[in-house]
């Protein structure tokens, strides 16, 4: 698409996007762009599909350091807002990679995210994995740190007291966590000082997590939604066979059809209406335009929900194998499947 298509596009207006509010009373916009450009998207492509999704009424980003384009995310950002959107309508998130959970290591990497973005505050930081791990970019599935550790939470809590430290500055407006387990959550929200703001999960109609949905919900926690569309980019180490795909399902397909739209526009509904804040990725003007027409657009039955309900087939795609810390284990064990943390 031409980037005079793309500006025909008429712009969606943010005020009408659903918003989220959270334990802290605060808004957040119940869509986001990510920006994972996984193995084969360059910064540039990514800084300019945030510009491009500024124009058309995105207000919330997803970042992380790992992605390895936050400088080039953060040009863009600074010309969204020296071109009239204020700083205060924006939604920026962050997150903290596995090998910065040190105590030593936390803010500075903040700081360096933060700089990086061009922002004098973030409206969220998440510690990305709860594993205190290091792989080099692009390693393969069968990759394992010696350093590797399993979930402590007696050293999860330091690396969270930071995280504390850095709303206490005036950094950060919430903080949250990501890829954790009810058994996790459970210890954090016990010790926690400040409480988790959200929790990111892969969250698509394959792989629904109900129980876990159920748990963040209930206990005042914003479930968002990574992977809502079954991730087709992601990279080859993240496949294995028995994986599926939600836009390929014919429940997913037939209602597709029948209100003529892409199936990926209904897996973003269902995840909108369901509560969750999807955070789809696409540097494709033509996509990102789409899923954010389907934050809005005339909602889904109830009978079309029901049906997607039906659709859970316990589908992890996103397995985090790299992140097991012993031999012979099973990538099961970094989520707690018995309601129990793994021990080391």
């Amino acid at each position: 698409m031409s980037e005079e298509t793309q500006h025909a596009s008429p712009a969606i207006d943010p005020a009408s996007v659903p918003q989220r509010t959270l334990s802290t009373g605060a808004r957040m916009p119940a869509i986001g762009l990510g920006t994972f450009g996984s193995d084969h998207v360059t910064p540039a492509q990514v800084a300019a599909a945030v510009k491009g999704a500024a124009a058309i009424g995105y207000r919330h980003f997803d970042c992380a350091s790992v992605y390895g384009n936050e400088a080039e995310v953060g040009a863009s950002l600074e010309s969204i807002i020296a071109g009239g959107i204020p700083r205060e309508e924006l939604w920026v998130t962050s997150k903290l990679w596995n090998d910065r959970h040190s105590e030593a290591d936390v803010i500075p990497s903040f700081l360096k995210s933060l700089s990086d973005l061009r922002l004098a505050y973030l409206d969220l930081y998440l510690v990305h994995w709860p594993f205190p791990n290091f792989h080099p970019p692009g390693c393969d599935v069968s990759s394992r740190s010696a350093d590797a550790k399993p979930y402590i939470h007696e050293s999860f809590m330091k690396t969270w007291r930071k995280l504390e430290e850095l709303v206490d500055l005036g950094l950060v407006r919430h903080i949250g966590t990501s890829n954790m387990t009810i058994p996790k959550l459970k210890l954090v929200l016990r010790d926690a000082r400040i409480k988790p703001a959200v929790n990111e999960m892969e969250l698509h109609p394959h792989f629904q997590q109900p129980e876990l949905f159920d748990f963040v919900v209930q206990n005042g926690i914003a479930p968002i939604g990574y992977c809502p569309i079954g991730s087709p980019g992601r990279p080859d180490r993240d496949r294995t066979p028995e994986d599926t795909a939600p836009t390929e399902d014919p429940v997913i397909l037939e209602i597709a059809g029948r209100r003529g739209v892409h199936p990926a526009f209904i897996c973003i509904q269902w995840a909108v209406q369901r509560g969750q804040t999807p955070i789809p990725f696409s540097v494709n003007p033509r996509n990102y335009y789409a899923n954010l027409q389907a934050a809005v657009a005339e909602p889904l039955t109830a009978e079309e929900m029901q049906a997607i309900a039906k659709l859970d087939r316990n589908c992890r795609l996103i397995k985090g194998q790299v992140f097991l810390w012993k031999d012979g284990q099973t990538w099961e064990d970094l989520w707690d499947i018995h309601g129990e943390i793994t021990p080391p």
